[in-house]
């Protein structure tokens, strides 16, 4: 094998822009002959294409509202209110009850026992009253303690988030 075999050839940057011109004139011929010679068909590819742009503009999205944001109330202590959750569609989520204001409950309470576990995981609607109220990440009253009223963990106590209370 011989070196003039074994090379390449390189494009330099002018033959692709030539090359992409050339080709781009040729796309825009074609359509003028086609234009010029079966007009029907021309003027139906630019409608087609016209209405694939709007039903692609006009389609998506899903149907479910945004969720609502989360509005500070002014919580009052000693007021009754009720559990829900502000961050979910899921009627069946819980809440999530901590023992000190602030804390993050992302750890593992799985070797708790059953009763306190369950007391920490609060159905929605559970009603309970306000005990106390701590600000928290420049905001007032962001973190509230309370106290349930009603079922098996009646008058178990614990801090929530105040967008949490209704």
């Amino acid at each position: 094998m011989s070196n003039e075999e074994n090379t390449t050839n390189v494009e330099t940057p002018g033959n692709t822009e030539n090359a992409a011109k050339n080709k781009i004139g040729e796309i825009i011929a074609g359509a003028m002959k086609l234009k010029e010679s079966n007009p029907k068909v021309f003027f139906g590819a630019i409608g087609g294409v016209v209405l694939l742009i709007i039903i692609a503009a006009m389609s998506g999205g899903d149907k479910k509202p945004a969720l609502p944001k989360a509005m500070a109330k002014n919580i009052v202590v000693g007021q009754k209110y009720v559990i829900k959750s502000a961050n979910s569609y899921d009627p069946s989520s819980t809440v999530r009850l901590v023992a000190v204001p602030g804390t993050i409950a992302a750890y593992d309470d799985s070797e708790e026992d059953e009763l306190k576990s369950a007391c920490k995981h609060l159905p929605q609607g559970t009603p309970v009253i306000a005990k106390a109220s701590q600000d928290a990440y420049g905001k007032k009253d962001a973190q509230i303690q309370v106290q349930i009223l009603e079922g098996e963990c009646k008058d178990f106590e614990g801090w929530v988030l105040s967008i949490d209370l209704q």
